[in-house]
């Protein structure tokens, strides 16, 4: 059988809905029970080892507790103030990195994940690389910047997309993907990097340098994919059929059938989580900040999930509280 086919059928014999639990609710208030397996299936409770734990760090910025390790996707925890959320966007605002805030919720980190180079999803990567030692995986331009931020190459891994890379308990599969466009069908700060510049020194220095998603597979547990941007190439989703994707907002309506056409090309995931729609140039503590305008952008954006893919169950995550799929 090919392997497409296999995936959905072993998905889709599963519960239609994930079993999702939050840090200090009660499982059942959270998402209904998952449905029997077929017989020759393992039992639900040797599949979910409850081994896993999501942490959303804001923006599209996720900490993944795997056993012993830890699996970081665009960590961005300095927020600093652009003023881009009270009309007043400094493009030479400096980048300054807040050790303080991130010394006391990075303790480790095996891998981080990024999915582009613009400041609020790569400015705090040099820094928890050198810190934890983790290896960083990310474009061409996320080399040459780490590079560039005296990171050694020795942990730095260049990806494009296509690529599986097996850790043991879990895989990571990179995917090409697209950057959101704004009302003027552009973007902040395009551009890459074929080679290594001098160190960053303003927002405006880290460019867009092309965008990843991933999907994380863990052995036993779910599979998860993490955008970090709201465009989609959806013929490179083709079989990768998520339990879980977390799913970036749009803030404008020039990307046409975003929605659509992820949630088809991903299969309809059983779990949709709404990221990228907080105030990320505030304080990390709940309930996370959403601007008004985005408010109402978020109310549409779940709205149209449920109308596009019923069977989702769309989960609106809250600030570093710990959730299982």
């Amino acid at each position: 059988m090919p392997s497409l086919d296999r995936r959905r059928f072993l998905r889709d014999a599963a519960a239609t809905t994930a079993l999702v639990s939050a840090g200090g609710l009660a499982t059942g208030a959270a998402t209904p029970a998952q449905a029997a397996p077929p017989a020759a299936a393992p039992a639900p409770n040797a599949r979910r080892t409850g081994a896993v734990s999501f942490r959303w760090w804001g923006t599209a910025g996720w900490r993944v507790d795997i056993g012993d390790r830890t699996v970081l996707v665009d960590p961005y925890l300095s927020r600093i103030d652009t003023g881009l959320f009270t009309g007043a966007f400094r493009t030479d605002t400096p980048l300054t990195v807040r050790a303080d805030v991130i010394d006391s919720r990075v303790d480790r980190a095996t891998t981080v994940l990024v999915t582009h180079t613009h400041w609020d999803h790569f400015m705090d990567v040099p820094y928890i690389a050198e810190r934890t030692g983790a290896r960083v995986f990310g474009t061409l331009t996320a080399y040459h910047l780490g590079l560039a931020y005296g990171v050694p190459s020795t942990q730095l891994s260049s990806v494009k997309g296509g690529e599986v890379l097996d850790f043991g308990d879990h895989t990571v599969e990179v995917v090409g993907s697209l950057h959101s466009r704004n009302p003027s069908y552009s973007l902040a700060f395009p551009g890459v990097r074929v080679s290594q510049p001098p160190r960053p020194a303003t927002i405006a220095d880290l460019p867009e340098g092309d965008t990843l998603g991933y999907l994380l597979r863990v052995e036993r547990g779910p599979s998860v994919y993490f955008t970090g941007a709201s465009d989609v190439a959806e013929r490179n989703l083709t079989g990768l059929a998520p339990d879980v994707a977390m799913v970036a907002m749009q803030n404008a309506t020039t990307t046409g059938d975003y929605l659509p056409r992820l949630l088809a090309g991903l299969d309809y995931p059983k779990v949709v989580v709404p990221v990228h729609f907080d105030n990320f140039e505030t304080a990390l503590r709940n309930p996370p900040p959403v601007a008004p305008a985005d408010r109402a952008r978020l109310d549409d954006m779940i709205a149209a999930v449920r109308r596009i893919s019923p069977r989702s169950r769309v989960l609106v995550p809250e600030y570093e509280t710990a959730y299982h799929f």
